[in-house]
C-alpha cells in the first residue's frame, strides 16, 4: 500500500462516523434473465425500507461478450420466458417496497427493439393475471443511432477504433450493419431520472454498464437539480464510478462469488459493498481485483466522456467481515477537463454468409495420432469435390481431445463450412464429413469407417447466416450530445442529443401496494430452503503443493477473458503476499514471456504489470483465431468468451532459483 493509500485508510477510520448516506442499491444479479434468488432480495429491501434511505434496485442486461449474433440478427441474450421469470420477481419487489427498478442493454445489445420489446414484457407481467396492475410508469432509454450521422463524424475523422486491434471503420462497415447502436454514458439516465423522478421502471438501451448506478446516485447527490453532472468533482464521481463497476456484476467481487449484492453509497463518493447470500463475505484484495475483470488494465477505466483512475483507490473490510468500504482515492477524469470531447463506442455487426457444421468423434488411437495429416487430406478432397464453384468458401476442423502423439485417446471434431449459400455450405460440410468417415491412413485396420456420428439426430446441420463484428468504434459527440430528452407524441427524436426516451404506462389500480398483492408462488415452496446451500468453493480453499513447478501451482486465480470483442485479458491472483513479491520481482512475467507464449510479438502485447491493491498480474493482447488477429463469434470462433485462453500461461515453469525461493517464502 502507498502512503497516500494509508493516510486515505486512516482518514476513512477517523471519519467514518461522518459519512452522509445517500442511496441504497441492490443488484440481484450481474444479468437480467440469468435467474434470481426473489427472498435474498425481498429480505434485503425490508431491511432498507426501514432505513428511509432512497433505494432503488439496478442491473445489467447485456455485453458483447457473447458474440456479434444479436446485433447482426435482432436476437436476444436470453429467451422471453427467461426475461418474464426475472422480471415478474423483480417487478413484484418494485411494487412491494415502491422502489425504482433501472437495467441498462436491454435484450443484451440494448437496440430499440429490444428495448420496446422488454417494456412490452413488463406491461404484460403487471397486467396479466396474478399481476398486481398497478399503475406503472415505465420509461424507455433508446441508444440507437442513425447511420447519416455516423457516416457524417466518420468524414469529419471523428471517429477511431476502441483500441489497438480494431481494424479503421469505413462506410461499408456502416451500411452492412442493420442496427447500430452507442455505450451511453450516465447522463441519459440522469436526464430521465430528472425528468421522471416518479418512473417505476427504467428500460435501458446499450449503455455503459456503470452508467445506471452512476445516475441514481448523482441524482441524489445532486438532489434532482439540472446541474451538470461533471459539478460533482473528480472524487465524488470517482467513487460513483468505482462503485458501479463493482456493483454491475452482482456478488462477482465476492468470496466465493455470488449472485447478489448491495451497496449503501455515501455523498462524498465512499461505498460500503456487501454480498447477499449466506456466506459470501467481500475482501479488499476481492474488490480490488474486480477492476481486473474483462478490462484491458486494472488501473485506468476508460468509458463515455472519461476515465476511471483507481491508482490511488483504497478498500476497507468493515467489522462485520462481510461488508467492504471503498471509493476513497477513486477519481474520474472527465475528456472535457483535457479539452477533449465526449466520447461514446458504437457497436455494429452484420451477417457473413452462411454456416454448416457436422459433430463427431475419432476414437482410434492409430488415427488420432496423425489426425493433422488426416485433416489435410480431408480438406484437399473437399476441395477437389468443389473445383466447380467459383465463389469463396471456407471449412475449418476443430479437434478438442487427446492430440497428444505420446498419449493418444479421443478427438472429437466439429466441422463447420461458410460459403456463399447454405446449399453450398451444406455440401461443403457432408463432403468434409464423409472425408472423415472414410479417409484413408497409414496403418489402417478399421475399413468400415473412421468417425463417431449421430448425435441430436441430423448429420449435417445448417446453422444459417453467420455474423461477424463490424462496427466497435469511438465517435466523437459535440457538447451536450451526451444527454437525452423525451421524444415528441408522434415519435419524433430530439435535436441536440444523441438519445431518447419514451414514457409508457401500465395497470389502473392507484399507487400504494396493493392489499391482495400476491408474491412469486415459485420462492414461497416450504419444501424448499429459504436461501440456496452455496457450495464451498473459494480461493481461500487454495493450498500450495507439495512441489512446486509452474506459475498455477502458486496462483489461487488465473483467468483469461474477453476484454471487449478484439482483446483477451489474463489475470493472476495470489493469496500471500511474499509469493507475489517474489514473482513479481523475479522478471518473469514481462511482455516477451507472454508473446512467446502466445506466439505473438512483444510489441503486440497491448498491456503487461502488476497490480499491488490486490496482489496481482494481468496482461491484455489481440484476439486470435486460427493463427490471426480476429473477433469474437467470428467464423472459427472456438472459445467466445476467451475463457480458455489461460492455459499456457498457467503452465509456465518457473525457474529453479525462484522455486526454491518460493518455497521458502510460502511458509512465512
Amino acid at each position: 500500500m502507498t502512503q497516500a493509500q494509508q493516510v486515505a485508510k486512516a482518514t476513512s477510520e477517523a471519519n467514518s462516523t461522518h459519512l452522509i448516506p445517500l442511496c441504497h442499491i441492490v443488484t440481484p444479479v450481474g444479468c437480467l434473465g440469468y435467474g434470481l434468488d426473489y427472498d435474498i432480495c425481498d429480505d434485503e429491501l425490508a431491511r432498507l425500507a426501514k432505513t428511509s434511505l432512497p433505494t432503488a434496485i439496478i442491473l445489467d442486461s447485456g455485453s458483447t461478450d457473447s458474440g456479434p449474433t444479436k446485433l447482426a440478427f435482432g436476437s436476444m441474450s436470453c429467451p422471453r420466458a427467461s426475461y418474464k421469470r426475472d422480471l415478474t420477481k423483480l417487478l413484484a419487489m418494485v411494487h412491494k417496497y415502491n422502489v425504482p427498478l433501472l437495467f441498462s442493454s436491454t435484450g443484451g445489445d440494448g437496440t430499440d427493439a429490444h428495448v420496446d420489446e422488454i417494456a412490452g414484457v413488463v406491461r404484460e407481467i403487471n397486467e396479466s393475471k396474478g399481476g398486481s396492475n398497478r399503475q406503472t410508469k415505465i420509461v424507455k432509454v433508446y441508444s440507437g443511432i442513425d447511420k447519416t450521422t455516423i457516416k457524417e463524424r466518420l468524414a469529419a475523422g471523428k471517429i477511431t477504433g476502441c483500441g489497438s486491434a480494431v481494424p479503421t471503420l469505413t462506410s461499408d462497415d456502416i451500411e452492412s450493419a442493420p442496427r447500430i447502436v452507442a455505450q451511453m454514458g450516465p447522463e441519459p439516465f440522469l436526464d430521465v431520472l430528472r425528468a421522471h423522478p416518479d418512473a417505476n421502471v427504467i428500460v435501458g438501451g446499450r449503455a455503459y454498464d456503470p452508467a445506471p448506478y452512476v445516475a441514481y446516485a448523482a441524482y441524489h447527490a445532486l438532489a434532482g437539480k439540472k446541474t451538470p453532472l461533471q459539478s460533482l468533482g473528480s472524487e465524488i464521481l470517482g467513487g460513483f464510478f468505482h462503485m458501479g463497476k463493482i456493483l454491475e456484476c452482482g456478488a462477482q467481487c465476492a468470496v466465493p462469488k455470488g449472485t447478489s449484492a448491495r451497496t449503501t453509497v455515501y455523498a462524498d463518493g465512499t461505498f460500503d459493498v456487501v454480498p447477499l447470500e449466506p456466506g459470501a463475505r467481500c475482501t479488499p484484495r476481492s474488490v480490488a481485483a474486480h477492476t481486473l475483470y474483462e478490462k484491458a488494465r486494472p488501473d485506468f477505466l476508460a468509458g463515455p466522456g472519461g476515465v476511471l483512475d483507481l491508482r490511488e483507490a483504497t478498500y476497507e473490510q468493515l467489522a462485520d467481515q462481510k461488508t467492504v468500504r471503498a471509493g476513497r482515492g477513486s477519481l474520474f477524469h472527465t475528456l472535457a477537463t483535457e479539452g477533449k470531447p465526449y466520447t461514446v463506442k458504437l457497436e455494429g455487426a452484420r451477417s457473413r454468409g452462411y454456416r454448416t457444421m457436422f459433430i463427431g468423434v475419432f476414437r482410434d488411437p492409430i488415427l488420432t495420432v496423425q489426425v493433422d495429416s488426416v485433416f489435410d487430406r480431408i480438406r484437399a478432397y473437399v476441395a477437389a469435390q468443389h473445383q466447380h464453384i467459383g465463389e469463396k468458401w471456407e471449412l475449418i476442423l476443430h479437434k478438442f481431445g487427446a492430440t497428444d502423439p505420446h498419449a493418444p485417446g479421443e478427438v472429437f471434431v466439429v466441422g463447420e463450412a461458410l460459403a456463399p449459400t447454405q446449399e453450398i455450405a451444406t455440401s461443403l460440410a457432408n463432403t468434409a464429413r464423409v472425408g472423415c468417415i472414410h479417409a484413408p491412413y497409414p496403418g489402417q485396420k478399421a475399413t468400415s469407417g473412421n468417425f463417431g456420428f449421430g448425435i441430436g439426430g441430423p448429420m449435417d446441420i445448417e446453422v444459417g447466416l453467420c455474423a461477424e463484428f463490424c462496427v466497435y468504434h469511438l465517435m466523437d459527440l459535440a457538447d451536450g450530445e451526451e444527454g437525452a430528452s423525451e421524444r415528441s407524441a408522434d415519435g419524433g427524436k430530439p435535436s441536440g442529443v444523441m438519445f431518447s426516451f419514451s414514457t409508457m404506462f401500465s395497470g389502473e389500480r392507484a399507487t400504494g401496494f396493493p392489499t391482495d398483492f400476491h408474491e412469486p408462488k415459485e420462492q414461497k415452496d416450504p419444501s424448499k430452503p429459504k436461501t440456496p446451500v452455496r457450495p464451498s468453493i473459494s480461493s481461500d480453499d487454495f493450498r500450495l503443493p507439495a512441489h512446486i513447478t509452474t506459475l498455477g501451482d502458486v496462483s489461487p486465480i488465473l483467468r483469461s477473458k474477453n476484454a471487449g470483442p478484439y482483446e483477451i485479458t489474463l489475470d493472476i491472483l495470489f493469496s500471500n503476499h511474499n509469493i507475489y513479491t517474489s514473482i513479481k520481482n523475479s522478471g518473469l512475467l514481462t511482455k516477451e514471456t507472454i508473446a512467446q507464449l502466445y506466439s505473438l510479438k512483444p510489441e503486440q502485447v497491448i498491456y503487461c504489470g502488476f497490480f499491488d491493491q490486490a496482489w496481482a498480474f494481468k496482461a491484455t493482447m489481440p484476439r486470435i483465431t486460427n493463427g490471426k488477429i480476429s473477433v469474437s463469434g467470428n467464423f472459427g470462433e472456438e472459445d467466445v468468451h476467451g475463457s480458455q485462453q489461460y492455459l499456457p500461461l498457467m503452465g509456465l515453469k518457473l525457474p529453479a532459483n525462484l522455486v526454491e525461493k518460493l518455497n521458502k517464502k510460502a511458509v512465512l
